[in-house]
């Protein structure tokens, strides 16, 4: 019954957070004016705000806190790491370095363009850790995967900051969406990375009866019926997926598939099912909060919501692990 009323509460949270980014900014709406401006748009002024600048970074900051969100869940569970997230198997380092192969090599210059640059390089980057770790004498186990990735984390990253230190337009083009953030995307950019959320997503699902018993150890897991090597191939997967697309739409955002994990295992305990659901809740929420919040700090101007999330998430984190140590105690 609690995990339950934490799921409803959860979906009751994200309405609120939906509407709040629908109204609030620096031309504040009612929630009458944007209703009307949603079910009967008449051209005027706030049709065209809502329209045109808040339907369009809401839908991205679903897409992306949630895929975020997920792929935390994955790799927590896949690494049996509480410290694991999207950077920990080079993913974002890979979308990093598709993002300025596309403005350096092929002279790319919008986010829809790029985008698909960004997915590729996570995607290659996520499966070339998988195949460099299953071919070791320990296959793809938790240490593995978290000490190949943060090789290629590093090779990717000097790789990166090798060509933009060689092209002052690309670092200037790049610069805009490493911050991380929703401004400045419009609606086709989180169309164009919804295929890859639903999949993972649903892979997620798929696989997330598994990863409770991977939590026990290889051996207990077989012993429990679970095949272990397609469980981790497919969290795997679904790992890269759900964070190729989140980096790729809106920059390597900090803190969501790190902190958001830990709050809905602290509110639901640790079956994999229940936190990856409450996660895909509390990632959109928690993105979406700090964009309001980054609109409304520093008017007339914004401040990215990269950079607010990781001013909440890292108090957040800090408690949530705090509170953990004084249970265990």
């Amino acid at each position: 019954m609690r995990r339950r009323l934490v799921l409803l509460a959860g979906a009751v949270l994200l309405l609120l957070v939906v509407l709040t980014s629908l109204a609030v900014g620096s031309n504040p709406l009612s929630l009458a004016r944007v209703w009307h401006a949603l079910v009967a748009p008449d051209g005027g002024e706030a049709a065209t705000v809502v329209w045109d600048l808040r339907v369009p970074r809401t839908l991205l900051g679903l897409v992306v806190g949630a895929a975020l969100a997920a792929a935390g869940v994955l790799l927590q569970a896949l690494t049996r790491n509480p410290l694991a997230e999207p950077r920990i198997l080079g993913i974002s380092a890979g979308a990093s370095l598709g993002v300025v192969v596309a403005i350096t090599v092929f002279g790319i210059g919008s986010l829809t363009g790029y985008v698909w640059f960004g997915i590729a390089g996570a995607l290659g980057a996520g499966l070339l850790v998988f195949g460099v770790a299953a071919r070791t004498r320990e296959g793809a186990s938790p240490v593995t995967l978290a000490l190949v990735g943060a090789a290629l984390d590093a090779s990717l990253g000097a790789v990166t900051a090798g060509l933009l230190s060689a092209d002052a337009r690309t670092f200037e083009e790049y610069r805009f969406w490493v911050v991380g953030g929703l401004t400045g995307r419009d609606s086709a950019v989180a169309l164009q990375v919804l295929p890859f959320l639903l999949a993972g997503l649903v892979l997620a699902a798929v696989v997330a009866r598994g990863l409770d018993s991977l939590a026990l150890g290889d051996d207990v897991a077989k012993g429990l019926g679970t095949r272990v090597g397609l469980t981790r191939i497919g969290g795997g997967v679904a790992a890269v997926l759900l964070t190729g697309a989140g980096v790729a739409a809106a920059g390597p955002i900090a803190f969501v598939g790190l902190a958001v994990p830990h709050l809905a295992r602290y509110l639901v305990g640790s079956d994999q099912r229940w936190v990856l659901a409450v996660s895909v809740l509390l990632g959109p929420s928690l993105l979406l909060a700090a964009d309001v919040i980054g609109r409304v700090v520093v008017l007339p101007g914004e401040v990215s919501a990269g950079i607010v999330t990781a001013l909440i998430g890292a108090p957040l984190l800090a408690v949530l692990v705090n509170r953990a140590r004084v249970v265990a105690a």
